[in-house]
């Protein structure tokens, strides 16, 4: 972890140009305390299909996406839920970043989930999906307060805001568990290299 700030690592899993979720990501980005820099990615229309003969020889954008999530001291996901999984344009991203097993970005990061939708039960099965995902990498999953916007088009204005106050306040409460984690990880590094 940076002396200075958290550098967070964001995306949103929907391609949709006004998306609930990427709603949520720059609320959230918005919300972060003074310690914490969000990066919110825009690269997710440009990811290929995942193709493991590409290993060795990847495509730009996805050298630039591992890059970038290796650079961050932890990652944040905003998702939508697409018949009540992770929508596929989020899973093949996920799946070049965390490739190879046990060698890749998402290693030991810590990762914030978060989602939006108009339905009654939010992403809540979504977000079960990414933790299964992320038990591969060994990836450190804010397990609360969770993050669950239901009934969207009420949560933010006309503006885009988010107007919803227990989320506003789970936000903050869970950027203070985040950066937890992420002392957490930065010590278990230390005392792992010497």
């Amino acid at each position: 972890m940076s002396e200075d700030k958290l550098k967070v690592w964001a995306i949103a899993g929907s391609l949709r140009a006004d998306s609930w979720n990427e709603k949520l990501l720059r609320n959230a980005a918005a919300l972060a305390p003074d310690d914490v820099e969000v990066h919110v990615s825009d690269l997710l229309p440009q990811v290929p299909f995942f193709n493991e003969d590409l290993i060795g020889h990847e495509p730009a954008v996805v050298q630039q996406l591992r890059a970038e999530v290796a650079a961050a001291d932890a990652v944040m996901i905003a998702t939508p839920e697409y018949n009540g999984m992770v929508p596929g344009v989020l899973k093949n991203l996920l799946d070049w970043i965390t490739f190879p097993l046990f060698a890749c970005a998402m290693m030991d990061k810590p990762v914030s989930l978060m989602g939006a939708t108009p339905s009654k039960l939010a992403t809540a099965r979504a977000q079960s999906g990414l933790r299964q995902v992320f038990v591969y990498n060994r990836a450190l999953v804010v397990p609360s307060p969770e993050i669950l916007v239901n009934f969207a088009h009420d949560a933010f204005d006309a503006e885009g805001r988010l107007i919803d106050q227990m989320c506003v306040d789970r936000i903050a409460h869970h950027f203070a568990y985040l950066k937890k984690y992420a002392r957490l990880n930065q010590m278990d590094e230390v005392a792992l290299s010497s």
